[in-house]
């Protein structure tokens, strides 16, 4: 079984809420890479909590994927930081 924390959560990037605001306003690529993001977060706290039953490979496999895409995501504010500074 896979358990999850259901601990209170710091806010994705929150040192760059900033940056993070204006890349969902301004680029399309971030915007649909941040709500993807938001919809695997919201499955694997349902597999978490039991009310999305998959198996062990699945739920790796979709963990995996949030993940990959938070580093793409931290690779944009990254580059939008040094063409900005």
């Amino acid at each position: 079984k896979i358990i999850i924390c259901n601990c209170q959560r710091v806010p994705m990037f929150s040192q760059d809420q900033e940056i993070v605001k204006r890349l969902l306003e301004e680029n399309e690529v971030f915007k649909d890479m941040y709500q993807r993001h938001r919809e695997l977060n919201k499955k694997v706290d349902k597999v978490g909590t039991g009310d999305l039953p998959l198996t062990d490979d699945a739920a790796h496999d979709l963990k995996k994927e949030k993940l990959l895409l938070k580093d793409e995501m931290a690779e944009i504010i990254m580059r939008y930081k040094q063409q900005s500074g």
